[in-house]
């Protein structure tokens, strides 16, 4: 199958609004180029090695979304036309300006890994392409990644947020719920704190690089990959269930929390832009949750949620 990539050129500070409408028009793949995060990694030395030479800063960065060549292409592209359009309309400050290519799968699925280097999260996490080496040092709970044609490499603050959080409260013998899983990382990650893992996603390219992912990592026996609709092919109950998505689609899971989520369970939403922030915690509240925790990186917004009587169904 032939891709079609979209670049998207706009200043840095619409990048998460740019990101999110890729994410609404169901793109499989959505990558950041910008030139402020990677000077972060690299004067940080969170990338020992790096190859991108002088990187300035312009004040735009490029989102980059990428379409299968299909009958539904000519309707996406349209619609991403008109947010763009509306974009320009609500902030006429900004430099916004899109460009198209097509792709061979084999160009769609390498694209990206220029910008995807080892990197540490949290207190233990190491994430670590299968394409890259890394020094590991003494607790280290790496996670090999090859996130193929599947969202979520890890260095987006969305996926970062969520491993944070994770690692704060995640216990052995926990039950996690990952909704929308992408390339698996979440899922993974959960795993190798010690949980039995439901990891679901809608997608089928998402399903296999996930499935590929937990292999990789040798997490087999505790993960379990399903496809389907992310609130309806569960059963049972969760310690904690993730939905690093969009708030729209995190809107719409709210009502299977019900049966999903245990009396004394954790919700975590992310992915959620700063423009919808409010919305989403007034949809957790309506639906009995309270806020414990909001974290914010970058734009981005994570809530950790819990039922506020105590009880799930």
């Amino acid at each position: 199958m032939d891709w079609r990539e979209v670049a998207v050129t706009v200043s840095t500070e619409g990048e998460e609004t740019v990101a999110d409408l890729f994410y609404q028009l169901g793109c499989s793949g959505v990558s950041v180029d910008d030139p402020i995060l990677l000077l972060k990694y690299m004067e940080s030395g969170e990338w020992d090695y790096h190859d991108f030479g002088e990187v300035k800063c312009t004040g735009t960065a490029v989102v980059k979304g990428y379409f299968p060549e299909d009958e539904e292409l000519v309707d996406k592209l349209e619609k991403l036309e008109l947010g763009i359009l509306e974009l320009l309309q609500r902030f006429p400050e900004w430099v916004v300006q899109a460009k198209g290519i097509s792709l061979k799968e084999e160009d769609w699925a390498t694209a990206w890994k220029a910008y995807f280097k080892p990197i540490r999260i949290g207190e233990h996490f190491l994430i670590k392409p299968t394409w890259e080496s890394a020094d590991l040092l003494a607790g280290d709970v790496v996670l090999e990644l090859d996130p193929g044609m599947a969202f979520g490499t890890g260095t987006h603050p969305t996926t970062t947020l969520c491993l944070k959080t994770l690692e704060q409260i995640v216990k052995p013998g926990q039950t996690v719920f990952d909704l929308g899983t992408g390339s698996g990382i979440l899922a993974i990650a959960a795993a190798k704190l010690g949980a039995n893992v439901e990891a679901v996603d809608l997608d089928s390219v998402a399903i296999r690089v996930a499935q590929e992912n937990i292999d990789l990592n040798h997490v087999t026996n505790k993960v379990r990959v399903l496809r389907g609709d992310l609130g309806t092919v569960l059963e049972g109950q969760a310690d904690v269930v993730i939905a690093n998505i969009i708030a729209d689609v995190i809107l719409i899971l709210l009502p299977d929390l019900k049966r999903l989520l245990r009396p004394e369970g954790e919700f975590l939403a992310s992915g959620i832009i700063e423009q919808r922030a409010e919305e989403v915690a007034n949809g957790l509240k309506s639906a009995g949750l309270e806020i414990v925790k909001r974290v914010e990186d970058s734009g981005w917004i994570l809530f950790r949620a819990r039922w506020a009587d105590g009880e799930s169904i």
